[in-house]
């Protein structure tokens, strides 16, 4: 089994939580050592690999798959923060797959950065700058779709989950036409866009499943007050949805290795798992 996570080499230092500013807003992402929540096991990850997928519109990009031992019918493409696939969100779709849930991790950068390996120090903000709201939606479908192929387990009921950048693309999905059962966004941006692509509050009307957004409440790029907006334009379009602000949780407290911090971390992941066990099929 060739392992993901080798695409990524460098010194072992720890990596800080990092901000970035794109066109003149203002990032952060997860250390690049960050570890997500550790459960017990459910049932164990059949088997993992690296993937390369293929969009609508023929461009070849990175993937990670895991498949559960004992898989409950549910699919999950996961959407990583700014810095595209790394070795944070393979470990998050094998625990997925741990509790049954077969995942799919995809990259964005497929157009401009190519497949090849890349450093640790991969300059990836260049790339975020090119991508484009319609081209991350193909390249979920092309997830979306090798997790309802056989290779992916067959799966009935499909979710996405994201992280900052990939957290407001998550919800975004709802709204995309790809038959989900839910989006889960963890501290998205509802209210701000990206160059002229609408903000996701903007695209409300056009969900078309359950919503889930888990928030830090020290966050200081994504307030309440926005949270809020975020929440009530969801209710007054009648979208079901979930909303969890974190208080005291800053942005990217999505990681184990915060132990200040891991109560909101181990609530946000069992929210996750009741929420995929409750819609799925």
């Amino acid at each position: 089994m060739l392992h993901a996570g080798a695409l990524y080499r460098g010194s072992s230092n720890r990596y800080t939580a990092r901000q970035f500013t794109l066109k003149g807003h203002t990032l952060m992402c997860f250390a690049y050592d960050a570890l997500p929540p550790h459960p017990p096991v459910a049932g164990g990850a059949a088997d993992s690999e690296d993937l390369l997928l293929e969009s609508a519109d023929g461009t070849k990009f990175l993937a990670f798959g895991a498949r559960a031992v004992q898989p409950n019918g549910a699919g999950i493409v996961v959407l990583p923060d700014v810095r595209g696939i790394f070795p944070f969100y393979e470990e998050l779709a094998l625990r997925f797959a741990e509790q049954g849930v077969n995942a799919c991790t995809i990259d964005y950068f497929g157009r401009t950065a190519g497949t090849d390996e890349r450093p640790e120090d991969f300059a990836f903000m260049e790339h975020v700058a090119k991508t484009k709201p319609d081209q991350i939606a193909a390249d979920v479908a092309a997830g979306v779709a090798w997790l309802r192929s056989p290779a992916g387990g067959s799966c009935t009921s499909i979710f996405t989950v994201g992280f900052c950048f990939g957290g407001s693309n998550s919800w975004n999905q709802a709204a995309n036409g790809h038959g989900l059962k839910g989006v889960i966004g963890f501290y998205g941006h509802p209210t701000r866009s990206m160059g002229e692509a609408p903000a996701v509050i903007d695209r409300v009307a056009q969900f078309e499943c359950p919503v889930v957004a888990l928030m830090g409440g020290a966050d200081p790029m994504i307030n309440e007050d926005v949270v809020g907006q975020f929440k009530d334009a969801m209710d007054a379009h009648g979208i079901e949805n979930e909303v969890k602000i974190y208080d005291g949780a800053p942005h990217s407290f999505f990681d184990r290795s915060f132990e200040e911090h891991k109560d909101a971390c181990d609530d946000a992941w069992m929210r996750m798992i009741a929420f995929i066990g409750a819609k799925k099929d």
